[in-house]
């Protein structure tokens, strides 16, 4: 299975610390092939940027270790902003409604530890 990690979940898979047991199990199986997303990697900066205490990675380092420990990313296209618009409007977070429409337009799983995010319709799993 393709899973698109949301951004929470790739900051706990990293720091070893508060991911759900099925997430790690779903992480952990050599069956799956894990994706990160742009919109995760910006999320981080702007959060890290405001001194928010659970978004305390440097960016550009936190996307070459992903890289490193065989995530793939995947770009953000026009396609992906355009749908945006057909989502219901259950969330207003930008980085999570781009992370639900990439999943949607891809076929992707987005894995994800949000409750708002698993009220949307579409190709997502609860990490719980």
């Amino acid at each position: 299975m393709k899973l698109l990690l949301d951004t929470h979940l790739l900051l706990w898979a990293a720091a070893g610390t508060g991911l759900p047991d099925r997430a790690a199990e779903l992480i952990a199986d050599p069956d799956n092939r894990l994706i990160f997303s742009p919109a995760s990697i910006w999320e981080i900066a702007i959060k890290s940027g405001l001194g928010r205490p659970d978004f305390v990675v440097d960016p550009a380092v936190f996307r070459r270790e992903l890289l490193d420990n065989d995530y793939e990313e995947l770009p953000i296209t026009s396609a992906h902003a355009a749908a945006i618009g057909t989502l219901p409007d259950l969330h207003r977070d930008p980085f999570d409604r781009m992370l639900i429409a990439q999943a949607a337009v891809e076929g992707v799983t987005l894995l994800s530890a949000d409750r708002a995010v698993l009220q949307y319709p579409g190709p997502i799993l609860s990490a719980f």
